[in-house]
């Protein structure tokens, strides 16, 4: 069984198989943080976040306000599984997104 620091290594350089190594990831909790960038405006972000974690507008403009001023926030916490399909629909505009442990 792997640590979640061997997954984590794996999980930045692609090299991470979910199906392999189910039984070490089943109760992590990850994070989903996003990125600020200089060329999304604040209603695409908002409309992207509320497509990935199926938020309130006020809570996808919460979020957004917080990247534009901190440069990220963490906009998702739950299962490796989940935090991918998160992160799937935020990319699907080019956001820039990163999964921690």
């Amino acid at each position: 069984m792997k640590d979640k620091f061997s997954i984590m290594s794996e999980l930045q350089y692609g090299q991470y198989n979910p199906e392999q190594d189910e039984e070490t990831i089943t109760g992590l909790a990850f994070k989903v943080i996003l990125y600020n960038d200089d060329w999304h405006t604040f209603d695409e972000v908002i409309v992207q976040l509320i497509k990935a974690i199926k938020c309130s507008y006020e809570t996808a403009r919460e979020f957004a306000f917080e990247v534009h001023v901190k440069g990220k926030a963490i906009v998702y916490n739950g299962q490796l599984q989940e935090c991918l399909k998160v992160t799937s629909v935020l990319e699907e505009i080019a956001l820039n997104t990163q999964i921690v442990a």
